[in-house]
């Protein structure tokens, strides 16, 4: 959409990593509902969207971060950012739209923008915006989980793909499986109590999961692999498959279940 305009980001972004991250998830969330509302529908939605998404959020990189790298969903085939990225102290891993699916069916709002940064070994900021609830979560001002407000855990699913280990682990500890989309969504369902976990094996990528483990981190959640070993970034293959997101009290229940019935 040749015609957006994201502005000038605000002073304090330019300095502040979080603030950053949260700037261009958020205008890149704009521009996205901007394109759900020109009349495309179904893969020509998905297409565009994604389309641009990423072409925003890479002009913005170059304009305001020309030293760091960037890992992007649509460009890890590609040579731009993901050649350099393992020599690169500072690497921005972003997926311009979580959940396209969902994206091009209005006025689903589980669908987002994952902006995370990954320095020197470790996720320092992230952002991962929900424009369809018109908020963006970030680790500069990291989500206050409130108390479970539930009788039973619930565990975020897959609408489309869930998990068949996850349906017997929902048995084994008595929880409920709510079905949603994006992985993003999924993540920060739990910061906002409408779960209680995800858990996911079978397939993702660090795009998938790097801004909302910073936000999840920052809030305070437990992550890790499904086997209980720390979720990494910035490696040579960026496959990274499952994952956990959870209430802290959740965490050995699940990885109990998990270490004694594996996955498959």
């Amino acid at each position: 959409m040749t015609d957006f305009d994201p502005g000038t980001p605000p002073a304090e972004a330019l300095e502040n990593d979080h603030l950053f991250a949260a700037w261009t998830a958020t205008v890149a969330g704009e521009l996205l509902q901007q394109v759900r509302a020109s009349g495309l529908e179904g893969k020509a939605l998905k297409d565009a969207g994604d389309l641009a998404s990423h072409e925003l959020l890479m002009s913005l990189f170059a304009e305001h971060k020309p030293a760091d790298a960037v890992l992007s969903e649509e460009e890890h085939r590609g040579t731009s950012g993901a050649n350099n990225r393992l020599e690169t102290p500072r690497v921005w891993i972003i997926d311009p739209v979580d959940g396209t699916r969902e994206y091009s069916e209005p006025p689903r709002d589980d669908w987002a923008v994952h902006v995370a940064l990954w320095q020197e070994g470790a996720l320092v900021a992230g952002a991962v915006a929900q424009p369809g609830l018109g908020r963006t979560f970030h680790t500069g001002q990291p989500p206050v989980v409130p108390a479970r407000t539930a009788p039973r855990p619930r565990i975020a699913v897959s609408r489309t793909r869930p998990p068949k280990f996850v349906e017997e682990l929902a048995k084994v500890i008595d929880a409920e499986l709510v079905p949603m989309g994006s992985a993003g969504a999924k993540v920060i369902s739990v910061t906002r109590d409408v779960t209680d976990a995800y858990v996911h094996a079978g397939g993702q990528y660090e795009w998938d999961s790097a801004a909302p483990v910073a936000v999840a981190r920052a809030a305070g959640l437990f992550t890790s692999r499904v086997d209980g070993s720390e979720l990494l970034y910035n490696q040579r293959e960026v496959r990274l498959p499952d994952l956990i997101v959870c209430r802290p009290e959740l965490a050995e229940p699940i990885l109990a279940f998990v270490r004694e019935h594996g996955t498959d």
